[in-house]
């Protein structure tokens, strides 16, 4: 009786991933059409909506389950052993196996408190890669030019066919060779084995589409990159052919929103990427694909590992203490973990919840290249001595309802993790004149970028700004964001007399929403150096009719391009 209910549990379980897969499926399947169609607004709409399906259909099982199930017979840890060795006969055969062990965890994490997790009741570690034994399908194209480029890429094209049109095929053929043979070196393109790898279902984000895959000869490969854009109207555009490793990495990066793929083996594809991007970790690559979920359970599986194998102790992140959050991380592991102090500043007009929805609402929302993604984990235990005792004692005395002692293990109930950066502030205090230009320069892209998407960052403040390894600026610190649009931008009005500008108070009326552009520069820079630079490269930004520009065009449902690679002779917004 028992084993039959453990049976029916796990039955239940893969049945309720199935229809999430299926939906899944039915929301990626269609971002061809939408973009075909132009159908922009209609695609962010979708991306919210998958990275949503997950939690909505986790708590549709639970909640079948104990309708369906005695309680008690449920919630007996004890029985969950025989549900998950169910659960393996299961998914032995299955293409996405690796995804469904982390939807199993979801559905016990449900179900049961976090003090019930043992790798005997879920998977802590995964059981799938001594089980793999079925053949897996091809999910490549492979193309042989045979010394002739230019016909290779016509092939290519009449392959990756869409039901509109391309703009000018031959145009665009002839500038790809030409980039194709200034990317590689000169013998490259003369190998008599040179091959071209192609995954075989195109990549679609935002609006534009990719063909992605490698090139490869006997002793060498380089990973290739080819973006399409539909210019309503006109058809579609071949945008740029990309080589260099740095730039695929940025269009993978922690710091876009997620590709919608046909991909019907997830491994299979995510080892593909991993080949072609090697200084990935396979937990960004799954969620780069809109496997955010199983992407969380390899970081969580790599974290525990490193935690094992090292003599890491966390310790707080440099920069300066933040008034909201408190920042700690592990020198070893290029991560930064943030828990919501107990006690805020006073001049924060926020409360632990509205924290909370902040970050929340990162997940859903086209972060452009310039917001870090984020994971939110609960009852993380982490051995005393892991910890450096100064780190633990701050944590202990700024969040004591989060941080807790158990003995000897640390309780962190609730955290978010990020990609650990280098806080700008502190990025420029170390930085030649050149490097403090170009951070600047891309500190301003970064504001402008995230207001193309409508998003406001609230503080933007440079110690809330991170510079990435490939000297991007991107945004971490979200207690102040709001959507650009609920924002009201305002000049300053003229004093009514002179005394109005030796008071200490203003002489206007300030809402809870008004912002007013005129005052960033003595905010955001101390250094008078600094100012003046970005002033010169950004002044745009102390104007209220930029931003109120800006809020006209998303009202009227534009969808701004933000590129994430470099274009030939065009702006990075437009």
């Amino acid at each position: 009786m028992v084993q039959q209910s453990a049976a029916e549990i796990a039955r239940q379980i893969l049945n309720g991933f199935d229809d999430y897969r299926e939906h899944f499926r039915h929301i990626t399947d269609g971002a061809r059409a939408r973009f075909e169609q132009a159908q922009w607004q209609e695609a962010q709409r979708a991306s919210a909506a998958r990275i949503n399906l997950y939690e909505e259909k986790v708590g549709e099982v639970t909640a079948r389950l104990r309708e369906t199930f005695n309680e008690e017979l449920l919630l007996s840890v004890g029985l969950w052993p025989l549900v998950k060795s169910a659960y393996i006969a299961l998914i032995d055969l299955r293409f996405d196996d690796e995804l469904a062990e982390t939807w199993y965890n979801s559905i016990f994490c449900g179900l049961f408190s976090h003090d019930c997790i043992s790798d005997g009741t879920m998977f802590v570690h995964t059981t799938r890669p001594s089980l793999r034994s079925h053949e897996r399908a091809a999910q490549t194209r492979s193309y042989d030019p045979q010394g002739h480029l230019q016909g290779m890429l016509e092939q290519i094209f009449e392959d990756y066919r869409f039901d509109v049109p391309y703009e000018d095929l031959p145009r665009d053929m002839t500038r790809l060779e030409g980039q194709l043979r200034q990317n590689l070196p000169d013998w490259v393109c003369k190998d008599p084995e040179l091959r071209v790898e192609l995954f075989s279902s195109v990549l679609y984000r935002n609006k534009g589409a990719y063909l992605v895959g490698r090139i490869y000869t006997r002793d060498e490969q380089w990973p290739l990159v080819i973006p399409l854009l539909h210019r309503e109207g006109k058809g579609i555009q071949v945008d740029a052919l990309i080589t260099d490793e740095a730039e695929v990495s940025i269009i993978f990066s922690f710091t876009r929103s997620y590709f919608m793929v046909d991909v019907a083996i997830p491994a299979e594809f995510v080892g593909f990427l991993k080949r072609i991007l090697p200084g990935k970790h396979i937990a960004e690559l799954y969620t780069s694909i809109g496997f955010y979920k199983h992407g969380k359970s390899e970081f969580y599986r790599a974290l525990i590992n490193h935690l094992a194998t090292t003599d890491d102790r966390f310790v707080m992140a440099p920069g300066v203490r933040g008034m909201v959050m408190s920042v700690f991380t592990l020198p070893g592991f290029n991560t930064v973990f943030k828990i919501i102090k107990d006690r805020f500043s006073p001049s924060k007009n926020v409360d632990r919840a509205t924290v909370i929805e902040k970050y929340r609402l990162v997940k859903s929302v086209d972060r452009v290249g310039r917001m870090a993604d984020t994971q939110e984990f609960s009852d993380f235990r982490f051995p005393k001595s892991k910890f450096d005792p100064d780190c633990l004692a701050e944590l202990l005395e700024v969040a004591p309802s989060t941080v807790e002692m158990e003995g000897d293990t640390v309780l962190v109930r609730h955290c978010w993790t990020e990609r650990r950066m280098t806080p700008l502030n502190i990025y420029l205090e170390h930085a030649n004149e050149a490097q403090v230009r170009e951070a600047l320069e891309d500190y301003g892209l970064a504001i402008k970028q995230l207001a193309a998407a409508n998003i406001f960052p609230g503080d933007m403040l440079l110690k809330n700004f991170g510079v990435t390894r490939h000297g991007r600026v991107v945004f971490y610190d979200y207690d102040e964001i709001s959507f650009l649009t609920e924002v009201n931008f305002r000049r300053i009005p003229p004093p009514r007399y002179p005394e109005d500008e030796m008071s200490s108070e203003p002489w206007y009326s300030v809402a809870p929403n008004d912002v007013f552009p005129e005052e960033f520069p003595r905010f955001l820079f101390a250094d008078i150096n600094q100012r003046r630079l970005f002033a010169k490269l950004h002044g745009d930004l102390y104007d209220a009719d930029y931003w109120k520009s800006l809020q006209d065009a998303i009202r009227a449902g534009k969808v701004i391009d933000v590129f994430p690679y470099r274009r030939k002779a065009e702006e990075a917004v437009s």
